[in-house]
């Protein structure tokens, strides 16, 4: 008799156990198959914070780098230019022109996407950014 009462406490303690494993699974689940239309994107109406805003002070060409440049331009990811490598830039410069180079950063190259993936940085901030690696690989 002891054993069946044993087993049956188990048994209690491991349905209860699984309906909760059932039901967070469920839930994460149900999470994860919601209609795109019901998700919140930053800037929407519904979204719990407000979009950051924009500083009033523009960011520096380092630290536009620091942030968004350095991963790929401090090792050369995908043939990007290297950082200090002025053999890598001043082949770039002189056969593209300045002008051709702040295009490229802001709209994409090969491997390289827009403005390396810094949607907040404005087209000024791109240009200090290349001007910071050219003047730091010479």
């Amino acid at each position: 008799m002891k054993v069946f009462i044993k087993l049956s406490a188990v048994l209690v303690v491991v349905l209860g156990f699984n309906s909760s494993i059932a039901d967070d699974v469920t839930n994460s689940i149900k999470e994860r198959t919601e209609s795109p239309a019901s998700i919140c994107l930053v800037g929407d109406p519904c979204a719990a914070a407000p979009a950051p805003s924009a500083s009033a002070e523009p960011r520096s060409g380092e630290q536009v780098y620091t942030a968004s440049c350095g991963a790929c331009h401090a090792s050369g990811v995908s043939g990007a230019p290297k950082f200090g490598d002025a053999a890598d830039w001043s082949n770039r410069l002189s056969s593209k022109g300045l002008e051709t180079l702040y295009s490229n950063a802001i709209n994409g190259i090969n491997a390289m996407p827009a403005k390396g993936l810094c949607m907040d940085c404005s087209d000024e901030e791109i240009h200090g950014a290349i001007d910071y690696m050219l003047e730091n690989s010479k």
